[in-house]
């Protein structure tokens, strides 16, 4: 064997040595050993795409060899260059960079992957259909950021029939991806079944959700200590005859708010009536109709904790109709620091900020810490912030983390 064959016939066996995908992917490559620095090119912003690079023949996509040649060095000295790898000179860097900038060149990473054995990519798979996902999501990408880490969305909401059959794909999919981790955002803290990742070492961790397996890690917030900030803010505004509407009571959030509030009202001396205690769908309609009800079985009620913003936004219209002042007469106060509610409502609302983005951020560090073979387990719990408004103690908007 020649030494130009057994140059190719070594690098053949690296690559094979560090994939193990599918048998298409083994394919692309051997049949592109050769190629593995080439690039696809995008065209410059301000140029028509259909313009070459300086330097480019039409529909000619820049590889290293071109980076190389323009740059006045060997290919071997342009990969080190432009990887940080190696012992170069300064101004050999910057010549193979700029060449490489001027030709528009990109790294193929798909090849790059297979080479290094990472994708550098998460799976975020959610089953969330409201406002939760967005801000999540940035949290989770600011924080996987650092690593260059990029992150597939994966829609599957719950209130679709085929929301079982899309996470079941989802999965497939990332797996044969061969992603790096598998976030998975639910739609309420309550326990779902864990995803089955089969024989994968793909790790794994939940959201805005848990699973019942104690060696799995659950990141959720803090919604006992949630309502303890709420129920505090309206005991600190001097009010001791207070009221709950809230959401289905089948939920977790919902009692363990509950809960939290009537065991800090009974440490303040004061009570809970189950009649004060009123439990729905999560609608402003609903928090409207309930704000009636609890007036008619108490006119003296003299605070609201609302279960989230849209009961409280719901709550306060019905106040209004009855001729209650807010907060004079009635102090409210929300939950989920939603400002298309919370900063609308007249007046603005008090609420409690789960702190979605900050939750979404903590996933992405505690998935590096996973994908860096840590081990971490349980359920973890982050404290909710108070925004404080004038719906309940304040003139302008305020944040604290305070629990009388």
């Amino acid at each position: 064997m020649g030494l130009s064959a057994g140059r190719k016939e070594n690098r053949r066996l690296t690559v094979e040595s560090h994939v193990t995908l599918n048998h298409d992917i083994i394919v692309v490559v051997r049949e592109w050993q050769e190629k593995i620095e080439d690039v696809t090119w995008t065209g410059a912003r301000g140029r028509d795409v259909d313009d070459p690079p300086p330097g480019l023949a039409r529909g000619h996509a820049a590889t290293i060899h071109d980076v190389a040649r323009a740059a006045g060095v060997s290919v071997g000295t342009a990969s080190k260059a432009l990887n940080g790898q190696g012992k170069l000179r300064a101004e050999t860097i910057e010549r193979v960079q700029a060449a490489a900038a001027r030709l528009e060149y990109r790294p193929n990473d798909l090849m790059q992957s297979l080479l290094r054995g990472r994708t550098h990519t998460v799976g975020l798979i959610t089953t969330d259909n409201g406002r939760f996902s967005m801000p999540l999501l940035l949290g989770v990408e600011d924080a996987l950021a650092a690593e260059r880490i990029s992150v597939f969305l994966c829609p599957a909401p719950n209130n679709s029939p085929a929301a079982p059959v899309r996470e079941r794909q989802h999965i497939d999919s990332l797996l044969a991806k061969h992603v790096e981790g598998i976030i998975v955002l639910g739609w309420k803290i309550d326990p779902r079944p864990p995803i089955d990742i089969g024989r994968a070492h793909t790790p794994v961790l939940y959201v805005y959700t848990s699973v019942d397996r104690p060696e799995t890690l659950c990141l959720l917030p803090d919604d006992a200590q949630g309502g303890r900030l709420a129920t505090a803010q309206l005991l600190r505004a001097g009010r001791r005859r207070l009221a709950h509407i809230t959401g289905p009571e089948d939920w977790g959030a919902v009692r363990l708010r509950r809960d939290a509030m009537r065991d800090l009202l009974h440490a303040h001396g004061l009570a809970l009536p189950n009649d004060h205690v009123l439990a729905g769908p999560w609608r402003s309609r609903w928090g409207y109709e309930a704000a009636c009800r609890l007036l008619d079985t108490d006119p003296r009620i003299d605070g609201l904790f609302c279960g989230n913003d849209q009961l409280a936004s719901g709550a306060m219209e019905a106040l209004r109709e009855r001729g209650r002042s807010v907060p004079d007469d009635v102090a409210v106060v929300g939950f989920d620091n939603w400002d298309m509610f919370a900063e609308e409502t007249r007046p603005p609302l008090t609420t409690v900020d789960m702190q979605i983005y900050e939750l979404g951020r903590r996933a992405g560090l505690r998935m590096l810490g996973l994908m860096k073979g840590e081990r971490e387990s349980g359920i973890v719990r982050l404290p909710c912030r108070l925004v404080v408004r004038e719906s309940c103690g304040a003139s302008s908007a305020t944040e604290t983390n305070a629990i009388a």
